[in-house]
């Protein structure tokens, strides 16, 4: 390789064995304020792309994360949060991980080393150019990501990645290439901690920003979101109650007719 890669380099602790409860979680602490920081600075390249996915997606096109280990994790919990957040359908944001659901809970050996494994596994959800894909990977080297990437560029389909290092290979692989650099981990290589936050912040703005541009938040509040617990149910109800200054009951009856806010707000408002 030759690029430098910020996320392998020795972390700026040493002997952390020797440190007391309260030092390792100080220090921790202090590395973690960064990432925001790092974030902050790649905002320009993550509007470009959310401005791309906003209108594939207002297409009828879909959102995909391939990734392996903590990304391929993180880009499978951030399109699993999407249907009961926002009320989409769950094939809208999918989320794809080297070696399958078996990785999701534990390493799959190897799993990451192929690189025409994502495009098998995408050809599953017949993959088309209506859709997006992000790959996801600290590192910006693993193979399974570039490979399928690679291979959607070959069958243009949009692309973007979410990497820790600059100049990587999968930067220069993505048409969207978002490069959040947090810098050497508290533990020397550990990408889940430092990188992995960044991940997850940058896979939370996207997917945030392109369904509140989809129209699937009224206000601030969630009201497609699908009324799967209790606690939800009662979340809902107090929606209705305030957007409509109605009782807490007769806010529930409401949405218990109609099964979602904004279903019930609409049609109160339009006297059904």
């Amino acid at each position: 390789m030759n690029f430098i890669k910020t996320t392998e380099q020795d972390s700026n602790y040493n002997h952390l064995e020797k440190m007391s409860i309260s030092e390792l979680l100080i220090n921790i602490n202090n590395e973690d304020k960064t990432v925001p920081n790092a974030v902050e600075k790649a905002i320009p390249q993550i509007e470009k792309f959310v401005t791309v996915i906003v209108n594939k997606l207002q297409q009828g096109g879909r959102l995909f994360y391939i990734g392996a280990g903590t990304s391929g994790r993180l880009g499978i919990v951030d399109a699993s949060e999407c249907p009961p957040t926002f009320g989409v359908p769950h094939d809208l944001v999918i989320g794809l991980i080297a070696g399958g659901d078996d990785a999701i809970r534990k390493a799959v050996e190897f799993a990451e080393d192929s690189k025409v494994q994502a495009w098998s596994d995408l050809k599953e959800y017949d993959i088309n150019a209506n859709d997006v894909v992000i790959g996801i990977a600290a590192s910006g080297t693993t193979p399974y990501v570039i490979g399928g990437l690679e291979t959607c560029n070959n069958n243009n389909i949009i692309t973007g990645c979410i990497t820790c290092n600059h100049d990587s290979p999968l930067s220069k692989t993505a048409k969207f290439p978002i490069e959040v650099i947090v810098g050497p981990e508290f533990v020397t290589g550990s990408s889940r901690m430092k990188a992995g936050t960044a991940q997850k912040l940058v896979l939370n703005m996207i997917s945030t920003a392109a369904m509140v541009q989809l129209g699937k938040v009224k206000g601030n509040k969630m009201v497609d979101m699908q009324l799967s617990n209790n606690k939800l149910v009662d979340r809902g109800t107090k929606m209705i109650m305030n957007e409509l200054d109605i009782s807490y009951q007769d806010a529930n009856i409401l949405l218990e007719k109609y099964g979602n806010v904004r279903s019930a707000i609409e049609n109160h408002k339009n006297g059904n």
